[in-house]
């Protein structure tokens, strides 16, 4: 049973949209859901961490008031977005393994796509 556990989490593995490292090391070393679901807690806090660092460079770098104002609704109306996302795994129609690991792989993508984002738009602004 173990070994079906622990193949059936590789495979999840392989379908993941982007996760990190540590996420992915973390789901590979564990097997029960309450593991997997710590996992992804730790994940999405790590990357709302890293989100909040990487806004603050972004907003920082704008000097125009109007800019600033529209960028704080832009992020405002995504923090929306973000939090109802991936609710469709979360609401218990994929079992356990639909709310404690694909909700924490969808929700990191979402993340990991504002980081880049927001990141990419600074380079851009410091290249004006």
């Amino acid at each position: 049973m173990a070994v079906l556990v622990l193949l059936s989490g590789a495979l999840l593995m392989a379908n993941a949209p982007s996760a990190s490292d540590e996420w992915q090391k973390c789901v590979n070393s564990t097997v029960t859901n309450p593991d997997w679901a710590s996992c992804g807690i730790d994940y999405l806090k790590r990357l709302d961490g890293e989100l909040n660092v990487v806004w603050k460079k972004a907003y920082a770098a704008l000097g125009d008031p109007q800019s600033r104002a529209q960028m704080l609704e832009e992020q405002r109306a995504w923090l929306k977005f973000r939090d109802a996302s991936c609710q469709f795994w979360a609401n218990g129609q994929f079992g356990r393994e639909g709310q404690v690991f694909h909700f924490a792989a969808c929700r990191g993508a979402i993340i990991e796509a504002r980081i880049t984002g927001l990141k990419d738009m600074t380079i851009d602004i410091a290249g004006h």
